[in-house]
């Protein structure tokens, strides 16, 4: 194993056992070898967090482990974060984040705000336990293209359901795309409730975001090259 790749087990190990002071120290080490910040947070830490996530939905965590697991994170990514080279040529289009109506886990939620915002995009975070009409009420905003929505337990996977079920009688569907994510949320899941896209991590949710969000450029830019022509 080499330095790099010992340095993302350390800061993957030092959250799952809510380690704050070597999660810190191995953030340091990030910095101090010239490691990619972006790299040591997805490889090293969100790692480390998805380990958690499964432990606590096999029941071998409960609240008290994870909140000690996230403090681990957050020491590390204080240090990090700030190192994340901003894309000041990206528009800022506004990406709304939030965990569905009954589920309160916010971690991975949480890097994923963090690196759009790193990215250049405007974040709007609604929080945890979002009731499905915040959302719809969040979508009918013109300035508002993309939802990202996540939880990560088995029956709440239905308030993902119940999004996508209510921005179809909306008429809003189409007008957003919607992205899904978290720890029991699969893509079979995503196609059966129609949801545009699914995020298996943090660092992958991210560049679906932006995915999307360039489907979303193009179409408006098709759309008014025809209306010229037409003209």
């Amino acid at each position: 194993m080499n330095k790099k790749a010992q340095i993302f087990e350390r800061l993957r190990k030092a959250v799952i056992v809510g380690d704050t002071e070597e999660a810190v120290k191995a953030a340091q080490d990030v910095i101090d070898t010239g490691i990619e910040p972006w790299k040591a947070i997805t490889e090293g830490l969100a790692k480390g967090m998805e380990v958690v996530g499964e432990k606590f939905e096999k029941k071998e965590y409960f609240i008290p482990e994870m909140l000690v697991s996230a403090d681990a994170m957050y020491a590390a990514l204080n240090l990090l974060l700030p190192l994340l080279e901003t894309d000041e040529t990206v528009e800022k289009q506004k990406v709304v984040l939030g965990v569905v109506e009954g589920d309160i886990h916010d971690i991975g939620k949480n890097i994923v705000k963090a690196m759009l915002t790193a990215g250049g995009y405007e974040v709007i975070d609604l929080g945890v336990d979002v009731p499905t009409e915040k959302f719809v009420e969040t979508a009918s905003s013109d300035e508002v293209k993309v939802i990202a929505m996540s939880t990560m337990m088995t029956p709440t996977l239905l308030s993902l359901k119940d999004v996508e079920e209510q921005l179809e009688k909306k008429g809003l569907k189409g007008k957003v795309k919607t992205i899904v994510g978290g720890g029991t949320v699969t893509e079979d899941w995503r196609s059966k409730i129609g949801s545009d896209a699914y995020g298996k991590d943090a660092a992958d949710a991210v560049g679906k975001v932006k995915l999307l969000l360039n489907q979303i450029k193009a179409a408006v830019e098709l759309a008014k090259k025809k209306r010229e022509k037409r003209s």
